[in-house]
């Protein structure tokens, strides 16, 4: 009984994380850089949502965009600051900037600052220490355009420089390690996945159950990146917390068949594939760069998911052959329920 109420108590405290604040599919914040390198100089813009971001920023953003030039200059001070263009060894200057009119509907604030190189430009080192003030579980997601050809790098806590050479494309091993912690870090995502297997029987059929996981999320990724097929961020985010107290309710009340649960896990794995996707669209790249950041990220996503299978299923499969199947099954269940229904009810009512 003290194993069970160990579980008990550690997914309660999973649930404290995942229904707070920053409840996402990835952990802290997000913001979005173009980079256009032309032959002397380059044109950073970066824009920024208040959401998830630390109060002190997202109440900096919030006065910036209500027009305040105090609020605009200290957030254009930082990105001067912190993001630093290197070429042929020298560092290029930063002008003073400006803040891109916003859309009375949008939230969000776009900073543009343009810095000139000096000589022209062979190859570019970009390097981005906007976590020193943004905090560590920030991110950066950048296009980078130049000599007409776009590149994509996603900057991280640490991933902060990548080095462009004009002609060349890269970026790909940042998308892999973004998506890896991507999913590392999407509890609702892992959750749903606990719930499956939970009681998916045999290794066959949780094979099954993780392969269409798989495949279901990695057709919807690839659809709505591709703006091919695209859904309300507000729907996608309610019916994947829907599925997790889906499954968990299914693993209480009801008897799964275990034969057929792959088809759950298709069905709602279809509706997790779209809980990145936006990231990804509101880059902006070109089709090349984004199919080539998507086959990064989705690889990322399905390494993460392998590593916590990994771990994962052994401990199922020795726990199946313990008088503690049943109770740890349930209450494993019902702390999952419990923060499946609240996720619900927040994103869908608040």
């Amino acid at each position: 009984m003290t194993r069970v109420r160990a579980v008990v108590a550690a997914l309660l405290l999973l649930a404290a994380g995942v229904v707070g604040p920053a409840a996402g599919h990835t952990g802290g914040s997000t913001g979005y850089a173009s980079i256009t390198v032309e032959r002397t100089s380059v044109r950073y813009t970066l824009t920024l949502w208040p959401a998830a971001m630390l109060p002190a920023i997202a109440d900096e953003i919030g006065r910036a965009r209500a027009g305040d030039a105090a609020s605009a200059e200290r957030l254009l001070g930082v990105v001067r600051d912190k993001i630093a263009l290197v070429t042929r060894g020298r560092r290029c200057e930063a002008g003073r900037g400006s803040v891109s009119p916003a859309s009375p509907k949008a939230e969000s604030l776009t900073l543009v600052v343009d810095f000139v190189c000096g000589a022209e430009i062979v190859d570019l080192v970009v390097r981005d220490d906007l976590f020193d003030v943004f905090g560590t579980d920030h991110h950066t997601l950048a296009r980078i355009d130049a000599a007409g050809r776009t590149t994509q790098f996603a900057f991280a806590s640490d991933t902060r420089e990548t080095r462009v050479t004009l002609g060349a494309s890269g970026g790909l091993g940042s998308f892999v390690l973004l998506g890896i912690e991507h999913i590392l870090t999407g509890w609702d995502h892992l959750l749903f996945l606990l719930g499956l297997l939970l009681r998916g029987g045999n290794w066959l059929s949780l094979a099954k159950i993780v392969t269409a996981f798989t495949l279901a999320h990695s057709i919807t990724l690839a659809l709505a990146a591709l703006n091919i097929v695209v859904l309300p961020d507000r729907l996608v985010e309610a019916v994947i917390a829907l599925s997790i107290a889906f499954v968990a309710a299914e693993n209480l009340f009801g008897t799964p068949v275990v034969a057929r649960r792959w088809l759950v896990s298709f069905c709602f794995g279809l509706v997790h594939g779209f809980g990145f996707s936006s990231a990804l669209r509101d880059l902006g790249l070109s089709t090349h760069g984004l199919v080539l950041s998507l086959f990064g990220f989705n690889a990322g996503v399905e390494i993460g998911q392998g590593l916590v299978v990994a771990v994962a299923l052994p401990a199922l499969v020795v726990l199946r052959h313990t008088r503690w199947e049943r109770r740890m099954v349930w209450s494993s269940s019902l702390a999952i329920f419990l923060v499946g229904a609240v996720l619900f009810i927040e994103r869908a009512f608040f």
